[in-house]
Order: C-alpha cells, then structure tokens, then sequence
C-alpha cells in the first residue's frame, strides 16, 4: 500500500460515525501512523484527555509508556517512525465502577486490516493491556494478563504484550519487580535499535 493510500484509509477511519451512538462524548477517533513506522503500539482507547487533545497518549499513562520506552515526545508522535493504533480509536465512556469501559468492540476489525497493510516496515508490536493481547495473541495468550507479559519471551521478536501504563496499575508494578528488572531493558534496547538505524 501507498503512502497515499494509507493516508486515505487514516482519513476514512478518522472520520468513522459507525458506532457514534455508543459514545457518550461522540465519535472522534485518535490514531497516527506512517508508512515508514518500525514500531507499532496497539493500546486500548483514548480517555477523556486523549479525547478532548485529539493526541494520543497525552495524559499521565502516556507519560509513564514514553518512560518505559525512553523515548521523548517528539520521537514518540514522529509517526513515521512509530504507529499508534489502539483497539478503539473513540473515548468510550465510563463503566460502573468508575474507570473507562472497553473499547469499542466495531473498531478493530473494521479498521485494523486497513491500517496495519499500510505499515509493511513494523518490526515490532506493543501490545498494551488485555483486548490487544487477546486480538493479536489469540490462543497463544496465557490465562491472564500477568502470565502473558511475564511469558513475552515467547512473542518476541514480532510481539511485547505490555500492561496498561495507568497508574491504577503501580501496585501491579510493584508486585511484578520482574517487569522492570527484565523486561523494560529488552524493551528500551528493541525500541532504541528500531528507532535508530
């Protein structure tokens, strides 16, 4: 796929209304991406912020991924370099307990078959939090999350499963010491080779 093509399909999926009725702040999906991106990162769904900004990642959870990948934030949103994906492109609202409910399940099927043709160069996906690990992992996933980030040796080289950033998950950080202490120096490393050569 042509750059110009992958421009027409980001500008179609930027414009979607199809589950507009589901969204209590209305349709106004967020995502980047280049023809040229090595590494892709496939979160969840914009918040509130990301929804009012338009950018994604731009609040406190985006704050602590750049930290883990050790990239600034002009390298971060350099799309041509890094494609940012998430499973629902829209804020999907609140659920019950106060946190943000699921991303739409419309989105990905729809639109990533599109955009992921046009980024042949990606070597590299985060996969970040529960329903990308689901979608992309399918039954190589382990029975939790948990288990599926501390078994990431065995999606590498293509795939990272990654928690959510959110500091609702600090004390999960400090129950998986591991995280940090193996993981994030694989994941700093692969980040830094594919974003510099």
């Amino acid at each position: 796929m042509s750059e110009a093509c992958l421009n027409d399909v980001l500008s179609a999926a930027r414009a979607c209304t199809v589950c507009a009725e589901h969204l209590p702040l209305g349709p106004r999906p967020v995502l980047r991406a280049g023809a040229g991106a090595r590494l892709l990162i496939i979160g969840q769904a914009p918040g509130t912020r990301v929804h009012e900004s338009g950018i994604p990642w731009n609040d406190r959870s985006g704050d602590r991924l750049r930290d883990w990948l050790q990239v600034d934030k002009e390298t971060f949103y350099d799309a041509g370099r890094i494609a940012i994906v998430p499973m629902g492109f829209c804020y999907p609202g609140v659920d019950s307990r106060g946190g943000d409910k699921p991303p739409r399940p419309e989105c990905a099927p729809l639109w990533h078959p599109q955009v992921l043709a046009g980024l042949p160069g990606v070597e590299l996906t985060l996969l970040i939090g529960l329903y990308a690990q689901k979608r992309y992992l399918g039954k190589a996933r382990k029975g939790s999350l948990t288990d599926t980030v501390a078994h990431w040796r065995d999606y590498d080289p293509g795939y990272l499963p990654l928690p959510h950033p959110s500091w609702r998950n600090t004390a999960w950080l400090r129950k998986n010491p591991w995280f940090e202490q193996d993981l994030l120096p694989v994941l700093r490393q692969r980040v830094q080779d594919l974003l510099s050569s």
